[in-house]
């Protein structure tokens, strides 16, 4: 047991420490931000927000693109199609096989998964709302997520060091 914990202080450092308490942070304000709109299914922020919080800046961008586009379109299809067609196997068969090809056409490519999973959320899950309106809140909920874990890793960067290029050598060396 003594080097178990002997080992625990040189495995927590500064990086791992303040990792922990941004995410921890952003977590807690997607979720007090999503509460104080109102949104019936807040926790989708705070996971929304969990999942940016895990990439830097940069990468956190380009998820975030995808997962927005992704909810925006799976959100919408899942209205449209449950309003009119109600909530059964078939119909949600064809909206996962549509969202992969509207997916390819607009060159969204992770926003396939992201859009499907939404669509499962709006359709699958009895609710007592109106589609539209389920949709709406998982969009904005995802939204949210993302506005607050973007803007945490904005303010609060994760600290780690990047590596500059060589420099190059002048044409006179």
């Amino acid at each position: 047991m003594a080097e178990l914990s002997n080992s625990v202080p040189h495995r927590l450092g500064r990086r791992a420490l303040v990792h922990s308490a941004r995410t921890a942070v952003a977590a807690v304000v997607s979720l007090l931000v999503a509460h104080g709109l109102g949104l019936p299914e807040a926790y989708w922020a705070t996971i929304t927000t969990l999942i940016i919080m895990q990439s830097t800046l940069g990468a956190a961008l380009t998820v975030s693109e995808q997962r927005l586009a992704g909810t925006a379109l799976g959100a919408a299809l899942a209205a449209l199609l449950t309003t009119y067609f109600g909530s059964n196997t078939v119909v949600f068969g064809l909206g996962v096989f549509a969202i992969g090809l509207i997916c390819v056409a607009l060159h969204l490519g992770e926003a396939y998964r992201l859009a499907s999973v939404t669509l499962a959320i709006v359709m699958l899950i009895g609710r007592t709302k109106p589609a539209w309106i389920v949709a709406a809140h998982r969009f904005v909920e995802v939204a949210v997520g993302i506005a607050v874990g973007l803007a945490l890793t904005a303010v609060w960067p994760d600290g780690e060091p990047t590596a500059s290029p060589a420099p190059r050598a002048s044409p006179s060396e």
